[in-house]
């Protein structure tokens, strides 16, 4: 589930923990701020989403509190000011609640990226140890629920009723939505932002699907007939750039007070995105800095600069700074040329941060 930058960042990068600017200018591919640490507890998870092979992986899998304790160390000195629960479902984590709390101990904002199937039943722990949450809404029902998205029975109905089940617990808590543009959903994002505000969310985020990566359990990437699942034929991207401008119009006020949180050329360019896959323009790297200032920890302990680059070390083999500021993780820094680089040409989550931002008091 990757991380929306706008749709979940909040004032947490005006928080994060200083750098000496000196040293910054020094050697700049130098990690000394982290502001951003997404976190997979557990690796399994109980959707069948259309876009992704997650739900085939069958060996659980899971990071503990105690497991990360080592790396407090770590985590202090690197100044995190944000974890993100990611995965895979964290829900399905047999004891979130201590992650929960070891980061909060911190004084670090968790925020929990879920399909809301367990929203209702783990109501009560959600509300009193996680500081915010966001929740993958793909359409209106018979869109979102089985046979065509999730594909499991009655997942929208779940997904409201874990939300409700949050208001009445914790009124004020920020729930967002965020949609995941596709082949299903794509002449729907109006009726997207009306299911989102129909449940009660607070936002809702729209994103392009990943054909390309290997992320998301697809060592191998996916074969053409499969990316042609999930992706547009030309025809298509047509429909959906008419969906996209009457979104722009007609939610024009949504747009504008961030309740649909893109802007209407972060809208466009998901358009863009699937004609470049169509190979009817050239890929352009999203604005990204993920690598300086985030990290990925899944739920072997991999780490990665962020979701789709390769994997930089392992926490159950060297502390997480060591990682960070290893050989192999400086020389990837060096050599990254986000704007010509394919992985990043062919981005759907990006992640900027403004460098006044992480490295300023």
């Amino acid at each position: 589930m990757p991380i929306n930058e706008r749709a979940a960042l909040g004032d947490v990068t005006a928080a994060s923990a200083s750098a000496s600017a000196s040293l910054v200018e020094a050697d700049p591919h130098l990690i000394r701020t982290l502001p951003v640490l997404v976190l997979f507890p557990h690796n399994r998870c109980n959707c069948r989403c259309l876009m992704c092979d997650i739900s085939r992986i069958r060996q659980v899998r899971e990071i503990s509190a105690q497991d990360l304790e080592p790396h407090l160390e770590s985590i202090r000195a690197l100044g995190v000011r944000w974890v993100v629960f990611s995965g895979g479902e964290p829900q399905m984590h047999r004891d979130l609640a201590a992650l929960s709390r070891m980061f909060r101990a911190e004084g670090i904002r968790v925020t929990l990226l879920t399909a809301g199937l367990l929203l209702e039943p783990q109501a009560r722990s959600v509300a009193e140890m996680i500081d915010d949450v966001i929740v993958s809404l793909d359409g209106p029902p018979e869109i979102h629920d089985r046979d065509r998205i999730r594909r499991i029975p009655r997942a929208f109905d779940r997904l409201a009723r874990g939300v409700a089940a949050l208001r009445e617990l914790r009124p004020e808590m920020v729930v967002r939505g965020r949609a995941t543009v596709q082949k299903e959903n794509h002449e729907r994002l109006r009726r997207t932002v009306l299911a989102a505000k129909q449940i009660g969310l607070n936002s809702i985020s729209f994103l392009a699907v990943d054909m390309t990566s290997q992320a998301f359990n697809r060592p191998d990437g996916w074969p053409p007939e499969v990316q042609q699942t999930v992706g547009l034929e030309a025809k298509e991207v047509d429909s959906l750039e008419r969906e996209m401008e009457a979104l722009i119009e007609e939610h024009a006020e949504d747009v504008a007070t961030g309740y649909i949180v893109e802007g209407p050329e972060k809208l466009r360019h998901i358009v863009r995105h699937f004609r470049a896959h169509l190979g009817q323009l050239a890929p352009v790297a999203p604005r990204c800095n993920a690598p300086w200032v985030s990290a990925v920890v899944e739920a072997d302990g991999t780490v990665r600069p962020c979701f789709f680059h390769c994997a930089l070390g392992n926490i159950r083999a060297k502390p997480l700074l060591a990682i960070l500021n290893g050989t192999e993780a400086l020389d990837f820094r060096q050599s990254l040329d986000v704007a010509s680089h394919p992985v990043c040409q062919r981005c759907v989550c990006s992640l900027y941060l403004k460098p006044e931002a992480h490295n300023t008091a």
